[in-house]
This record gives structure tokens, C-alpha cells and sequence, in this order.
């Protein structure tokens, strides 16, 4: 990222704390928000780039290892044959194909039938148009709340993940990003019909797409209760919207349930054979002390810091009194990843979605940008080579799943 973009942040208009929003920006909209999905794309498309350039060296096709690694190759074989394939890793460890959500496997389905693409094709095409539709969510939201200058920081920061190589590849994130961003935009707005309709498709796209639903609830439950002694009580749209949320996800969890013969516990016990159950973190705690007291591979120690920075922006949006969704919503995101068992190295891709943690180095990156642009270019210098290097090793080299 260059000097020039930390200036254009520089230059916008950003509201101070307490003015959130009221700022009348310098450029139209649209303008601004092409601005910040450029440099989004910049950094997604100079990432791949170095992926490419290290797949190459190494004898390895990049396009392949975009469209089948890891998950992808499940939900690419649900979207070609349909749910039914299990995988018998070792006695109590049985692979099924049911621990997947169908949205992403039915939209590249679609995408074949109506297109000339196999199906890593479409899975590809899929994650970078929901990857541009998310961009453009997480913009409207940081605009709303903080101006554009903020947004356009908001979004490039989320395009340097260290993991945003997954943004990227045929795999969901994308996609539950895309919906959450624009639903948590519609309950800002009080949109609720919107933002219910979206929580829904948000729970059909990943397991942890409930987080969308949790937040619309939250948000409703305290609209009802402010105007709990207003004269009319509270609109038809918000009762609506609040029963829409949850329905993708309850809906999925019920049908593998009744697919397997456990209405209720059947979807957990899928994950429960993969090596995946809710444990309030007794797991993952158990592998943070095997991995200090004996050392492990890169990717691993790195999945401790990527998660305990993401701990201590979650305190600083706390305490930069965020809006009660965005608190929500990114607190069930990280009570998943944490207390879940299982698959270590992908909790980084768990956390993708939560975009409202960067709200406060978002805002810090553009104060920096505007009292001292030289020192701005250096931070989002060092993000973009960390996270075009990091992920060129996470695809090409590890072997750590994603």
C-alpha cells in the first residue's frame, strides 16, 4: 500500500467520537466507496499475486490451490453431488459431509448450471464477488458510524488480515461476511425486515453464521424495550425481522437432525465426530499449554497471537462503546472460536468475518494518517507484507489445514 492511499485517508472527513455520522462527507457515496473497494481489491489481488509467484516456485498450480484446499474440496464435492459422503479418518473420528451449511455448495451449483464454469471456477467466482459485496457492507457500516475515511481503513485493514488469504479461496467466509455485514448495516438503520432476511441467509452460509441472528435479536430486544410505553407499541417489521434472524440456521441444524435421526442433537453430534464440540475452551487451553511448553510449528504460534490480539480488540471496542450489534455480534464470533475444540489452526478463519474488531485500529490508522501520513504508510506497509507473505505459506507450504 502506498503513501498516496494513507493521504486519500487522511484527507477525508471523519467524525470525531460522540459526532458519529454527522460529518457531511467531501465525496459522493459511491465515489467513496469505490475508493476503499479499490484498495480492498489492491491489496486481495497483490496477495494472490505473491501466492501465484510461490506456487510457481515451487511446481504448484495457484489457481488450484485457490479453488480445492482443505473445506473447499467438501463443499466443491456438495455442490457437484449433494450431501452423503463421509470420510472414517480413525475409530471415532467419522468425516461427514452434513457438518457443512448449504448456501455456499447451492450458489455454486447455480452459478455452473447457468455459466461456462466447473465447479472450482464458480467456487472462486462466488468468494470474489462476495468478497467485493462485503467490502461494500463493511464500508456502509464504517461510514455510518465513524465517516469514510474511517470505512475506507476499515475495509483495507480487513483486506490485510494475516488470513485474508482465505477471501480469496472457495471457501465460505466470504460469503458470511457479505450478508453479516449488510444485515448489521440494516439493524443500524433499523431496517429490520432487511436485516432478519439477511441474518437467515447469513445462518445458511456457515455454522457460526448465527452470530448474525444473535445480533439482530439483541438489537431488537432493546428497540422493544425503549419503546416499550410508546403509543402503539413497537412496528410489525422489527416482531418480523426479529422471527426472520434465526431461521436459516435453526432450519439447517433441524434438517440434519432429522436426516440422522436426532432432531435436536443430530447437527452436533456431526461436529462432534469431526473433533469439534463447544467446551468453554477447556481444549483450546489445553493445546495453548502443549504449544508453550514444547514449542510447535509456525502456523500454531501464530494462531495464539492472531487470537489474543483479537481478545484485546474486542476489550477496545467495549470500551469504545460500540453499537450493542457490533458487540454482539463479534463477541458470539469470538465465544465461538475460543470455547470450541478442535482445529486449532483455523480459529484466524473463524474470526474473518468479525470486522467490527478493526473499528478501533481503523480509526486509530487514519488519526496516524492524518498527523503523520509517513508513519501510516509504514504500518499498512508492514500488514500488506505480513499478509501476502503469511498467506502465500498457509496455501503453498503448510500443512496445516485452514
Amino acid at each position: 500500500m502506498s503513501h498516496a492511499s494513507t493521504s486519500a485517508l487522511a484527507r477525508s472527513t471523519v467524525p470525531e467520537p460522540g459526532t458519529r455520522g454527522r460529518a457531511r462527507p467531501r465525496l459522493p457515496l459511491l465515489a467513496a466507496a469505490g475508493t476503499a473497494v479499490g484498495l480492498f481489491a489492491a491489496a486481495r489481488l497483490t496477495g494472490a499475486a505473491v501466492l501465484a509467484v510461490t506456487a510457481w516456485a515451487t511446481g504448484r498450480q495457484p489457481l488450484a490451490l485457490l479453488e480445492r484446499s482443505w473445506d473447499s474440496l467438501w463443499y466443491l464435492g456438495i455442490a457437484a453431488q449433494g450431501y452423503g459422503r463421509t470420510l472414517d479418518v480413525r475409530p471415532g473420528v467419522v468425516h461427514s459431509d452434513l457438518a457443512f451449511f448449504p448456501l455456499y455448495p447451492a450458489l455454486v451449483r447455480g452459478l455452473t448450471a447457468l455459466g461456462p464454469f466447473d465447479a472450482g471456477t464458480a467456487g472462486l467466482v462466488v468468494s470474489w464477488l462476495a468478497a467485493v459485496v462485503a467490502a461494500c457492507g463493511i464500508h456502509r457500516c464504517g461510514a455510518l458510524l465513524y465517516g469514510r475515511a474511517v470505512a475506507a481503513a476499515l475495509v483495507l485493514l480487513w483486506g490485510l488480515l494475516p488470513h485474508s488469504v482465505v477471501l480469496s479461496m472457495a471457501y465460505t467466509e466470504p460469503v458470511l461476511t457479505a450478508f453479516a455485514a449488510w444485515s448489521l448495516y440494516a439493524v443500524l438503520r433499523r431496517r429490520w425486515l432487511w436485516a432478519g432476511a439477511l441474518a437467515a441467509l447469513a445462518g445458511l452460509s456457515r455454522p457460526n453464521g448465527f452470530a448474525v441472528a444473535a445480533a439482530v435479536l439483541a438489537a431488537a430486544a432493546c428497540e422493544v424495550w425503549r419503546e416499550r410505553r410508546r403509543l402503539g407499541g413497537v412496528s410489525h417489521r422489527l416482531w418480523t425481522g426479529a422471527a426472520l434472524a434465526p431461521l436459516g440456521w435453526s432450519a439447517y441444524v433441524l434438517w440434519v437432525g432429522r436426516r440422522t435421526g436426532d432432531l435436536f442433537g443430530g447437527y452436533f453430534a456431526v461436529q462432534r465426530r469431526w473433533g469439534s464440540r463447544f467446551d468453554l475452551g477447556v481444549g483450546a487451553l489445553r493445546f495453548v499449554r502443549h504449544l508453550l511448553l514444547h514449542g510447535h510449528r509456525f502456523v500454531l504460534p501464530m494462531t495464539l497471537v492472531i487470537v489474543a490480539t483479537a481478545v484485546l480488540l474486542y476489550v477496545l471496542l467495549l470500551v469504545d462503546r460500540a453499537p450493542l450489534p457490533l458487540v454482539v455480534y463479534s463477541g458470539v464470533l469470538l465465544l465461538v472460536a475460543l470455547g470450541g475444540s478442535g482445529f486449532f489452526a483455523s480459529k484466524p478463519r473463524f474470526l474473518l468475518p468479525a470486522f467490527p474488531l478493526l473499528l478501533p485500529p481503523a480509526r486509530a490508522l487514519v488519526r496516524t494518517a492524518r498527523a503523520r501520513p509517513w508513519h501510516a504508510t509504514v504500518v499498512v506497509g508492514a500488514l500488506a507484507g505480513l499478509s501476502f507473505a503469511y498467506g502465500a505459506y498457509l496455501v503453498v507450504v503448510a500443512r496445516t489445514p485452514l
